[in-house]
């Protein structure tokens, strides 16, 4: 681990691959620490959000103390939660394409294995996931399109979203849905927060 100040009220953590990323955002969530007031992870990073006048080396301290448990791969044994989608996206044979297979297969694939959100960006509710089988990687589009619509469903490097608004994105457009992914009404506006399992459904088969 190594550990940098952002700021005066925050400490970001930088970890060696996203497993123990995993490892020490789910030991975070099982036993909260004294000083940190929340912590948010991303790709190989955790950054730890202070509580106001807490000793930073304090905090690094109990973070290096923690015990990591191995990376199972699920980080929750919740059911998962499913997702609507209409496989209509404009690149899907592009996607399929790219990895060699029928529109179809990439379908089946898609919603025949669950999938873990593993921190989330972009944009609120924009959550990155990533699936047990890891057999959907596709790059980015070279030419970023200015809008994509809400609820589109798409893939990128090894990862799978959901746009929770309007917004420009480079990444390839399989499906839509119609579920929110970001609702200020709800009690947590975010329905794909870290750590959330995901299936998503094929709705012409539902």
């Amino acid at each position: 681990m190594r550990f940098l100040p952002c700021g005066l009220g925050a400490v970001l953590v930088e970890l060696d691959d996203a497993a123990t990323r995993r490892r020490l955002d789910a030991a975070l969530r099982a036993q909260p620490l004294h000083g940190v007031r929340e912590h948010v992870p991303a790709a190989r990073t955790v950054l730890l959000v202070l509580e106001p006048g807490a000793d930073a080396r304090a905090v690094t301290a109990r973070v290096r103390s923690l015990p990591l448990a191995e990376d199972t791969g699920a980080a929750d044994e919740a059911e998962p939660i499913e997702v609507p989608v209409r496989y209509d996206g404009e690149d899907l044979e592009e996607v399929a394409a790219t990895l060699g297979m029928s529109p179809a297969e990439v379908v089946t694939r898609h919603t025949g294995q669950v999938w873990t959100v593993e921190f989330c960006g972009f944009a609120p509710g924009f959550g990155y996931l990533t699936g047990e089988a890891g057999d959907l990687v596709v790059p980015r589009r070279h030419d970023p399109r200015p809008r994509i619509p809400a609820g589109a469903v798409a893939l990128a490097d090894q990862y799978t979203g959901v746009y929770p608004r309007s917004s420009p994105g480079g990444w390839q457009l399989i499906g839509t849905t119609s579920m929110a992914m970001w609702d200020t009404a709800r009690p947590t506006p975010a329905l794909l927060a870290p750590g959330t399992r995901v299936r998503f459904v094929d709705e012409s088969r539902a």
